[in-house]
């Protein structure tokens, strides 16, 4: 009975420590307030300079090499796909569901269709234009902070 006992607190312990791990990518995330999500997404253009903090949970990431992540406020929310500045760094491919703390700053641009239809392929959402480009509010981040739920 004291090796069932003993075993049973070593298992969780184990699961607690494992569940609070943090993946860190890129550059350090600043200790900084983080601004809202959706405010980010409701005045793209007021966060295209200076660098923010956001924070949100993780609806799909690229599906080949984990170099683009979907971040929502809250799971089935609106999303705004975050990619690494430079490309510097990617996530692992189970990040889906993780959430997440990132610090960047947006970029508005239209895609152009092989540019969409390529991340499409790799599961992106987009809404696309009739000629097949795509008008994009992202995310650069030049760090993230993963944690799993």
């Amino acid at each position: 009975m004291k090796i069932t006992a003993i075993a049973t607190v070593i298992l969780i312990a184990a699961a607690t420590t494992f569940a609070a791990e943090v993946v860190k990518r890129g550059a350090p995330v600043s200790s900084a307030k983080p601004v809202a999500l959706e405010t980010v997404l409701e005045s793209p253009k007021a966060y295209t300079k200076d660098a923010v903090v956001v924070e949100g949970v993780i609806q799909k990431s690229c599906s080949n090499m984990g170099c683009w992540m979907e971040l929502a406020p809250a799971p089935g929310k609106k999303s705004v796909r975050v990619t690494f500045k430079d490309e510097k760094f990617t996530i692992p491919l189970t990040a889906k569901g993780m959430q997440a703390r990132a610090e960047g700053v947006t970029t508005i641009k239209t895609l152009s269709k092989s540019e969409a239809d390529h991340l499409t392929e790799e599961g992106a959402t987009l809404k696309r234009n009739e000629d097949g480009t795509a008008d994009e509010v992202s995310f650069v981040a030049t760090g993230v902070e993963l944690t799993r739920g």
